[in-house]
């Protein structure tokens, strides 16, 4: 438990080697990576970090922000004693953190891995952020004052587990605690609701900010079916890759939650990032697994 800008943070640090920063999506929790982190300590030195009032840490002080999750990241490094460049492994909404971190840090950054990135092309939020953080977080206190994490929350995680999975995983020990507490009600629903506003932030970022040849690599999830939106979404993580000029990965079968039915794509991403000698050569599709 680490103390980070008056934050108490749930951190792991696993293997040794070049640092890797591990940070899952929207109210994800460190267990969610166990599967990958085996397989990259052996060769890195695998940090991951529960985001405040996730998993183990202490709850959320404020809303997030892009901004202010690319320098968390930074302060749990430093913490660590880790100043030197990293590879960040963003999924899903941590996709935004990681792109943050890597253009606004470029100094500490060695590679970018978006495992089925947030995509938003022209992020508009319509409401002003203190209005959807504020009903958002009065949401959360409704139901929390209702009893409905401690009732539900497990249950609710259970069902979003398998509706972003191809393949049947058990729960987590640690699931069934965790996620009954209000606190990872009120970090959800921040983070849902601040969803369109890190987006913008990070388009904003993107002009002003280049990544001055960081290696990145798109790992985009397919389920093996031809739908017009799994084939949607695949063009759409594509296009990503383009516009950061980086390298465009499928793991397949695979949902939403690729480091939990591909774990072994996710450590190939990682693992074959810095020693890919097409990386300057532009977008290009590989299938790691």
């Amino acid at each position: 438990m680490l103390r980070v800008d008056g934050a108490v943070l749930h951190v792991l640090r696993e293997g040794g080697g070049p640092v890797c920063v591990l940070s899952g999506g929207l109210g994800m929790s460190w267990f969610d990576w166990d599967e990958v982190a085996v397989r990259l300590a052996p060769h890195r030195t695998v940090v991951r970090f529960d985001r405040p009032g996730l998993g183990l840490s202490a709850p959320a002080q404020g809303p997030p922000t892009a901004a202010g999750e690319a320098a968390r990241i930074a302060r749990v490094l430093d913490a660590l004693g880790l100043p030197g460049p990293c590879t960040v492994v963003g999924h899903s909404l941590a996709a935004f953190h990681a792109e943050a971190f890597a253009r606004l840090y470029p100094d500490r950054v060695a590679g970018l891995v978006l495992v089925d990135g947030s995509v938003e092309e022209d992020p508009r939020p319509r409401l002003p952020r203190a209005v959807r953080t504020a009903w958002a977080g009065g949401l959360a206190s409704v139901l929390s004052a209702a009893g409905l994490p401690r009732a539900l929350g497990p249950a609710a995680r259970r069902l979003t587990t398998r509706a972003s999975t191809v393949r049947n995983h058990p729960p987590d020990p640690y699931e069934s605690g965790s996620y009954r507490t209000s606190r990872v009600l009120r970090a959800c629903a921040l983070e849902n609701a601040t969803y369109s506003y890190q987006a913008a932030e990070v388009a904003a970022l993107r002009p002003g900010h280049p990544l001055r040849g960081v290696p990145v690599t798109i790992l985009a999830a397919y389920d093996g079916s031809e739908t017009p939106r799994e084939l949607r979404w695949l063009e759409r993580q594509r296009g990503l890759a383009t516009q950061l000029g980086g390298a465009f990965a499928v793991a397949a079968p695979a949902g939403h939650l690729v480091m939990a039915d591909a774990p072994e794509a996710v450590a190939t991403a990682v693992l074959s990032l810095a020693t890919d000698p097409d990386l300057e050569d532009g977008p290009r599709e590989r299938r790691p697994d």
